[in-house]
């Protein structure tokens, strides 16, 4: 079992940065993906990025160039830089882990708020 616990949220104004922390429990942390989604207000769950076992990256496209993704090993953490926030970039923000690439993203935090104001 693996749990995640999110913290960094909060309110920015436009233009502004924030970096969101992501906590995993277990001692294999650097075996999992992992991953940050994004959910804003009466709108699905969607993708921001993920970062694999082996380093690997993957961005949403709205994301690129703004968001970084960054992983830890010897703090089981996660991390996501995000500069220049935009009002759309509004939503909760939750960190999911996979033990496996073959595997969805099963394991999910409680999310934390970001709120762009503009």
């Amino acid at each position: 079992q693996v749990q995640l616990v999110e913290s960094g949220g909060g309110l920015v104004q436009a233009g502004g940065s924030l970096r969101l922390s992501c906590a995993a429990s277990g001692r294999t942390f650097s075996r999992y993906d992992m991953a940050w989604f994004r959910q804003a207000p009466g709108k699905e769950r969607e993708f921001v990025v993920d970062i694999w076992s082996g380093g690997s990256t993957h961005y949403a496209d709205s994301v690129k160039g703004r968001f970084t993704i960054s992983r830890d090993n010897a703090k089981n953490t996660v991390y996501l830089q995000m500069n220049s926030l935009k009002a759309e970039d509004t939503a909760v923000y939750y960190c999911a882990a996979r033990t496996a690439f073959t595997h969805p993203y099963a394991y999910w935090g409680q999310g934390t708020q970001v709120t762009v104001s503009s």
